[in-house]
């Protein structure tokens, strides 16, 4: 897999805005449509959109982290900092369906690309997206064997969340950091784990697929005041000390900002995503995601020795 700091670089943009990309399916509830299609294939999932391209779609399990990435150009000045865009592999004419309930629900979202089933990701580069969000496991791991941070958003029951921050979750191996850890802990046992890291513990951790998209975050953070930001970062991770130590210092090499850190131990995650009251969370492992998936919304990154 190409470095994701060399191989998609968002400084490198010609403006400083976050972009993230999402599918229609993340975005809004298709489901009972997305069924038919795949029970009756694309004629019947067609003459079914147009037939109903006047009723509003129901939001989706992105939705309410959409609503609230792009209500942060509301609180910034002549330059909105946030882009969403929309790439769905609908085509145009079954799409209007979806910018009816775009229009409908006052979503600043004006550009787009339909792909009349074809995969997505492709279109991923040329808008300079820093994240993917789609319901298609296929377009995800295209994305993410390009560099982009990208998550499968997987169906969830978590109710959305009252505070008007932007609370984002990520575990650390494997979606912020390299699987180096995962693959010694895996083949070599929890105490190898742990004296490896120890013994690694000044050495920065490699760098993982979420790494563009935490430095693109943390730039919009030092947009805003420290001590009423809108944004509130979390990692979230099974490690514990003294695997810790090089987390924090590799962190602090990279120059970015989280606001907590959660050192688990191997807990299970989601009643600690629940508390911290994620938006949506990032991890590699399934296990995890289906454990999360049950408190908030969450993005499953198949990237990394759990997924092989």
């Amino acid at each position: 897999m190409p470095d994701p700091a060399s191989s998609h670089d968002p400084a490198s943009a010609t403006d400083n805005r976050l972009v993230v990309a999402i599918s229609s399916r993340a975005l809004f509830d298709l489901g009972d449509s997305h069924a038919l299609f795949e029970r009756d294939g694309l004629d019947a999932y067609r003459s079914f959109q147009i037939e109903h391209e006047n009723e509003i779609l129901q939001p989706g399990v992105a939705f309410p982290l959409v609503q609230k990435l792009l209500g942060l150009n509301r609180l910034a000045g002549d330059v909105p900092p946030v882009e969403v865009i929309l790439l769905s592999r609908n085509s145009g004419d079954t799409g209007l369906r979806i910018f009816n309930a775009i229009q409908h629900y006052g979503l600043e979202i004006s550009r787009a690309a339909f792909t009349s089933g074809a995969p997505t990701s492709d279109y991923i580069a040329p808008f300079k997206a820093d994240l993917f969000l789609s319901a298609n496991a296929e377009d995800v791991g295209r994305a993410l064997a390009a560099g982009v941070a990208a998550a499968t958003i997987l169906p969830s029951t978590a109710r959305p969340r009252a505070s008007e921050q932007l609370r984002i979750a990520f575990d650390g191996d494997a979606v912020l950091f390299g699987d180096e850890g995962e693959r010694v802990s895996r083949e070599e046992g929890l105490e190898a784990f742990h004296r490896s890291e120890t013994e690694h513990a000044g050495e920065p951790l490699s760098v993982g697929p979420f790494r563009g998209f935490l430095t693109a975050l943390h730039r919009l953070q030092t947009a805003f005041p420290a001590e009423d930001s809108p944004i509130r970062t979390a990692l979230v991770t099974a490690r514990s000390a003294p695997a810790h130590k090089r987390v924090i210092l590799t962190l602090r090499k990279w120059g970015v900002r989280i606001d907590e850190a959660l050192f688990l131990g191997g807990r299970d995650k989601g009643p600690f995503l629940d508390a911290f009251g994620a938006d949506i969370f990032f991890d590699d492992s399934p296990a995890n995601v289906e454990s999360a998936r049950k408190h908030v919304a969450t993005g499953h990154v198949p990237h990394g020795v759990s997924n092989r």
